[in-house]
């Protein structure tokens, strides 16, 4: 990323909006926007880390709630939500930090949740499991912020292998959902 190309064209923009970029409180927002666009477009320079820990364990893995942030690649403003992923291991776990980790190489670039639920979903699968289904909620601020100015959240769901098509795949979708209370008398 050329930060300094960053922030010349940010400069531009702003004078082509009709602002004098060397008033006060803009003085350093090229800087700014460029420092911005490093950290949370950083995810193109990520690699997940995908450790795996061997086990003899066959059950399913369910971590909740993975939160992210991402910027929309159509208007460039931001959306955020929870990433949930269930995965069936093959004699293999991986650490939470590590799915965590996979999350973020995704979100932090230019994207749609469609694409971020896939690519979660084909990285898991790829490294040998058995199963996974990813589902995302996301909340888009440019449907808040213009066009239909609406709060609706968006849900995408990606699977893949044994939890593509199984009755399994939908116990899990309800433990998603469960409250603390049902997600604990559950085991």
């Amino acid at each position: 990323m050329n930060k300094e190309k960053i922030k010349k064209l940010v400069r531009e923009i702003l004078v082509e909006l009709g602002e004098n970029p060397d008033r006060e409180g803009l003085r350093e927002t090229p800087e700014r926007i460029a420092d911005l666009y490093e950290e949370i477009l950083g995810g193109y320079k990520m690699d997940s880390e995908l450790e795996v820990q061997f086990t003899e364990n066959s059950d399913v893995v369910v971590v909740r709630e993975i939160q992210f942030y991402s910027m929309c690649e159509h208007h460039m403003l931001p959306f955020f939500g929870k990433v949930h992923i269930a995965y069936i291991p093959n004699k293999k776990v991986f650490g939470i930090s590590k799915l965590v980790r996979l999350v973020e190489k995704y979100a932090k670039r230019l994207q749609i949740q469609e694409r971020l639920t896939k690519q979660v979903a084909d990285e898991l699968h790829y490294m040998g499991v058995r199963g996974t289904l990813v589902l995302a909620e996301g909340d888009h601020m440019c449907m808040r912020m213009r066009g239909v100015k609406n709060n609706s959240k968006v849900m995408t769901i990606a699977s893949r292998g044994e939890l593509e098509k199984n009755e399994l795949r939908e116990h899990i979708v309800s433990m998603i959902y469960a409250t603390k209370k049902e997600f604990t008398s559950l085991g």
